[in-house]
C-alpha cells in the first residue's frame, strides 16, 4: 500500500516528530522498527532551487536532507526580455530535465523557488508562479529576483554582489539589515557592463569602421562569428538586438586575449562601468575602510579573464580591504537550499 500524500502543513508538523526521534536509528531494536515505520509513514520530500538569466536558466533538485540528487540548464527565462510564456517554458524544461535524472515527478516536489533576472516586479512575480503552481500541484512556489538571491549565495554579511551577465547590476548588505543597489534597470535604461551593453558598443565601433572605409579586424572577427555579410549583420542587430549584442561579447572577449587593443578599450570600459556601480553601493553602505567579500557572478566575468583583471584593480582602488572572489555557491544552489529551509521555515521576502 502506497504512504498517504500529506500536504504541506502536515509534513511540517509531522517533519518535527521525525526529528525528535532521530536518536532511535543507532538505539534498540525497537526503537529502528519505529524509524523505518516513521520513514514509511512520512515520505522524503523534495525542492527545486532556479536560477533564470537572459541567457541560460539552470536548476538544482535537492531532497530535505540537502543532498543534492540533479543540476539541469535550459534557455533563456527572463521575462522581460522574452515573455512569460518563454520564461515558464525554460523554468520547466530545467525542471524537467532535473526531476527525469533523478527519476522522480512533480508531484513529489514540496517547494520551487527561483531567482529570475526580470521578475524583481510584482507583476511579473505573479504571473510566473501562476504560471507554474499548476505544474507543482503540492508544492509552494516562490519566484524572486536573481539580484537577491545571488546576494544571498555570498553567505556572509557585509558582502556585495556584481553581477554580469546578459544582463548587469549590483547588490550590497550590512547588519543591521541595510541594502543598497546600482543598476539592473534593463538594456533599454542601460545595464551598463553587461554582455548587451559591451555587444552594442562593439556594433556601433563597428559600424562606424565600416562607414569609413577602415579596416577593423574586430569587424571581420564578428561577421565570421555570424557567418554573415555586413548589411544582414546590420540588419539582425536592428531587428533583433537581444539576441544579436550578448553573441559579441565572446568575440570581443576573445579578441581582448590575443592583444586586440579595440577589443581591450572595451572591455576596460565595461569593467569601469561595473566598478562605477559598485563604487555607488560600496559608498551608501560606508564599506570603503572596511574588509567585506565581493562576489562576481555572469558570463561576462566567467567568460574574459582581461575584464577580470581590469575590474579587481579598478575596485581595489575604491575598497583596499575587499576580498574579491566567485560566489561560493551558485545561485541555483542557493535557491534549493532556502527552498528547503522554507519547508520549515516561512520565507520572508523584502523585494523593495
Amino acid at each position: 500500500m502506497q504512504p498517504r500524500q500529506e500536504n504541506s502543513a502536515e509534513c511540517g508538523t509531522k517533519l518535527q516528530h521525525r526529528v525528535n526521534f532521530s536518536g532511535l536509528r543507532t538505539g534498540t531494536a525497537l526503537g529502528l522498527r519505529l524509524w523505518n515505520i516513521l520513514a514509511y509513514a512520512f515520505p522524503m520530500r523534495y525542492v527545486l532551487g532556479f536560477d533564470g538569466g537572459g541567457t541560460k536558466t539552470d536548476c538544482v533538485l535537492m531532497d530535505e536532507t540537502g543532498a543534492i540528487l540533479a543540476r539541469s540548464r535550459s534557455g533563456s527565462s527572463n521575462p522581460t526580455t522574452f515573455g512569460v510564456e518563454a520564461s515558464l517554458t525554460a523554468l520547466s524544461a530545467a525542471a524537467t530535465d532535473a526531476l527525469r535524472a533523478a527519476e522522480r515527478s512533480e508531484q513529489d516536489v514540496a517547494y520551487v523557488l527561483g531567482g529570475v533576472s526580470g521578475a524583481a516586479e510584482s507583476n511579473m512575480r505573479w504571473d510566473l508562479m501562476r504560471g507554474l503552481q499548476p505544474r507543482f500541484p503540492k508544492a509552494t512556489v516562490i519566484i524572486m529576483s536573481d539580484l537577491l538571491l545571488s546576494l544571498g549565495a555570498t553567505g556572509e554579511i557585509p558582502s556585495v554582489v556584481v553581477i554580469a551577465g546578459t544582463g548587469s547590476a549590483v547588490l550590497g548588505r550590512t547588519a543591521p539589515v541595510e541594502l543598497a543597489r546600482a543598476g539592473g534597470f534593463g538594456p533599454v535604461i542601460g545595464d551598463p557592463g553587461s554582455a548587451y551593453d559591451i555587444g552594442r558598443r562593439a556594433t556601433a565601433v563597428i559600424i562606424q569602421k565600416h562607414l569609413n572605409s577602415e579596416t577593423f579586424p574586430l569587424e571581420a572577427k564578428t561577421l565570421e562569428s555570424f557567418q554573415c555579410k555586413f548589411d544582414e549583420f546590420l540588419d539582425h542587430a536592428r531587428s533583433r538586438p537581444g539576441d544579436v549584442f550578448p553573441r559579441i561579447f565572446p568575440v570581443v572577449a576573445n579578441a581582448a586575449e590575443n592583444g586586440d587593443a579595440a577589443a581591450r578599450t572595451l572591455l576596460s570600459s565595461a569593467a569601469q562601468d561595473l566598478c562605477d556601480q559598485a563604487r555607488e553601493v560600496i559608498g551608501k553602505l560606508e564599506l570603503r575602510e572596511l574588509s567585506f567579500f565581493l562576489a562576481k557572478t555572469g558570463g561576462v566575468f566567467d567568460g574574459s579573464s582581461f575584464l577580470n583583471a581590469q575590474f579587481d584593480s579598478m575596485i581595489r582602488g575604491v575598497a583596499p580591504k575587499v576580498r574579491i572572489g566567485p560566489l561560493p555557491r551558485s545561485a541555483a544552489e542557493a535557491a534549493a537550499q532556502l527552498a528547503r529551509e522554507a519547508l520549515t521555515h516561512p520565507v520572508v521576502l523584502n523585494e523593495s
